[in-house]
């Protein structure tokens, strides 16, 4: 099994131990700056109609894609 990280703060996620997730994330108005499979920090673009965010292993992640524009 491959391991994940959590988005928002780049931790690994560990079956059955709760992580801080901020507010702002939890309410969907914050977007991911840390890549969910590898933990790295991204580079987050920010617009008035959505964001991207890229890692430097694992591309570019966009939020019309994952239906959130």
């Amino acid at each position: 099994m491959d391991e994940q990280y959590n988005p928002f703060t780049g931790r690994r996620i560990v079956p059955g131990v709760d992580d801080v997730v901020p507010a702002a994330a939890a309410l969907g108005l914050e977007p991911p700056r840390f890549c969910e499979q590898c933990g790295r920090r991204m580079i987050v673009q920010v617009s008035p109609d959505g964001w991207w965010a890229k890692c430097s292993r694992h591309g570019v992640i966009d939020s019309a894609h994952l239906g959130l524009r």
